[in-house]
């Protein structure tokens, strides 16, 4: 397990995951950055650089020159690895499963070995102090990073993934949605991804930030991320990816919800609303 420690932090930070090939809206992001003054070593991407969309290289490519601290989710370990499907732990035969083929087999044509090679030296989590809090940052779980845990995950499911760590607040990516959760003391949060929407009818992405309060604690909002979603479509279909997930960065809407609880497909359409979270 690769770990990198980057010691003791001053806030803001920005996390975000899930650029997902995205390349129009990586550029929104560092836009926003810019806007707010976060310097990109205030930065982490927790993942899945590429997947969906139709410019994995060229996005990796902009991250890099951009200089945001990264780590690998499953796509990364996949495509270092030359697994033969990305490992983002669909059900065999479902929707998603299906669709995975497609943009992974892209994924590993339009991106170069050194490229692949280097998703391999990522860091697989993120360790870090913030006001007084030990953080660390995954993908999907501890115990494996295809894991899927979601706002309404059962606490069970969570305290097996917090008995792997002594982290006060872990911060994971991977199912899409972002959320923030109390458990016993501690917080998990999900950044959400920027390359996708989060499955409740609008076309935006999300990130996270941390901040400092002036009690020492601190202030965890997600916000919402525009860009121009059409232009990424029409990368995607022009790249021969007219699928379900281009159809998806328009819609605002999954093509499957495979993947999701009873509960949160009964969601899918309503747009999501996250308050801020104090630790």
């Amino acid at each position: 397990m690769i770990t990198l420690d980057l010691g003791r932090l001053q806030g803001p930070l920005l996390i975000f995951g899930g650029p997902y090939g995205n390349l129009q809206a990586t550029q929104a992001l560092r836009r926003e950055a810019e806007r707010l003054g976060i310097a990109p070593d205030q930065i982490i991407c927790n993942g899945d650089l590429v997947a969906y969309c139709a410019e994995p290289q060229q996005t990796v490519d902009y991250l890099r020159r951009w200089g945001v601290v990264m780590m690998q989710g499953n796509c990364e370990q996949s495509l270092a690895d030359g697994s033969l499907d990305c490992g983002c732990g669909f059900e065999q035969g479902s929707t998603c499963s299906l669709l995975s083929q497609q943009w992974y087999r892209f994924c590993m044509e339009q991106t170069l070995q050194s490229t692949r090679s280097w998703m391999g030296s990522l860091p697989e989590q993120i360790r870090f102090e913030l006001a007084g809090r030990t953080c660390q940052v995954i993908h999907g779980g501890l115990s494996r990073n295809n894991r899927f845990l979601f706002s309404d995950t059962d606490e069970q499911a969570f305290a097996e993934e917090l008995s792997l760590t002594d982290a006060e607040l872990i911060i994971g990516g991977h199912c899409g949605i972002p959320f923030g959760r109390a458990l016993s003391g501690r917080h998990w949060l999900n950044s959400g991804v920027i390359g996708m929407p989060a499955n409740d009818g609008s076309r935006d992405g999300w990130y996270l930030l941390l901040e400092t309060t002036d009690e020492g604690g601190l202030k965890a909002c997600w916000h919402r991320l525009a860009y121009d979603a059409e232009q990424a479509a029409q990368q995607m279909r022009l790249h021969g990816l007219d699928n379900g997930y281009a159809k998806a960065l328009l819609s605002g809407v999954w093509p499957s919800n495979d993947v999701l609880p009873t509960p949160l497909k009964a969601l899918q359409g309503q747009r999501l609303t996250l308050s801020p979270l104090f630790i």
